[in-house]
């Protein structure tokens, strides 16, 4: 059986894995065919198989057997692969960390703020479906009406063989990462200033991005309300949109810090500083 990419996938990380299926009896477990290599020249041994040439393999001989199982068309399937601590660094390996990561670091600020005092109203969105148009993220946004937006994302890092300067800037343990810019949006400069000074008060280190082939869900937070200051705080990610990504804990918690301060800095004076585009004395 075949499957539909849901997002960004590289062709060349789909060949040759390990697969669940989430069918109406349970999860099956699935691989990924690949010609033998026996079976083609050798000029076709390097090949990158297109993915709508990719198939699933889970035993079953017919399509009567693969119903039995639970299987069905149009059944979510996942990358099986388990989280694990890296050979007892401070570095973890796992699947979909963009944007699990994200929403580890939501439920880590929730528990923190939940005995902190802070004179904010505060709205936590796991969104769907960013990756096929950010409907989650719209409509998320046009049911809270937010007054400032913050994305927590996945960054991009330079510290692994074959990137170039102008395509990453982040490494592993150097702190979370403030989007400058990608192709969906950009932050608001109030914003970033605001976020700088309180890391910088935290002695928290920040890293920085430009990237061109990236979007978020900033980018729908931003339009709706009339237009809403947005910054995407990131967790710098080794090898996303594939089976086995990873982290640096250390990154994970100071992400965790700054923005736990950040929420705790802001109030109605700070939000409406923030959110006006009338200049300051000092601007005109």
């Amino acid at each position: 059986m075949t499957m539909q990419m849901l997002g960004g996938w590289l062709d060349q990380a789909l060949v040759d894995q390990r697969w669940v299926i989430i069918g109406s009896k349970g999860p099956v477990l699935a691989v990924t065919g690949i010609r033998d290599i026996h079976l083609d020249p050798e000029n076709k041994a390097q090949t990158v198989f297109p993915h709508d040439s990719i198939f699933l393999d889970i035993g079953a001989k017919t399509a009567a057997e693969a119903r039995a199982m639970g299987v069905e068309p149009g059944d979510p399937v996942v990358p099986d692969s388990a989280f694990t601590v890296l050979n007892g660094t401070q570095n973890y390996l796992a699947k979909a960390w963009d944007d699990r990561i994200g929403c580890a670091v939501l439920l880590e600020v929730m528990r923190r703020l939940q005995h902190s005092p802070h004179p904010n109203q505060i709205f936590y969105a796991a969104t769907v479906q960013e990756e096929i148009g950010m409907r989650g993220a719209q409509t998320s946004a046009e049911l809270i009406k937010p007054d400032i937006g913050i994305a927590v994302e996945v960054g991009i890092v330079k510290d692994v063989p074959g990137v170039q300067p102008e395509e990453a800037q982040e490494v592993l343990g150097g702190g979370p990462g403030i989007f400058y810019y990608d192709w969906s949006a950009m932050p608001n400069r109030k914003l970033l200033a605001f976020f700088k000074k309180v890391a910088a008060e935290k002695s928290i280190p920040l890293q920085y991005d430009l990237i061109v082939g990236y979007g978020e869900d900033g980018a729908s937070i931003q339009k709706s309300n009339g237009g809403v200051p947005v910054l995407n705080l990131v967790v710098p990610t080794r090898y996303t949109h594939a089976h086995n990504g990873i982290i640096n804990r250390s990154d994970f918690d100071r992400t965790v810090d700054l923005l736990t301060a950040v929420v705790e800095k802001l109030d109605s004076n700070e939000v409406s500083r923030l959110r006006s585009f009338v200049p300051s004395p000092t601007e005109k």
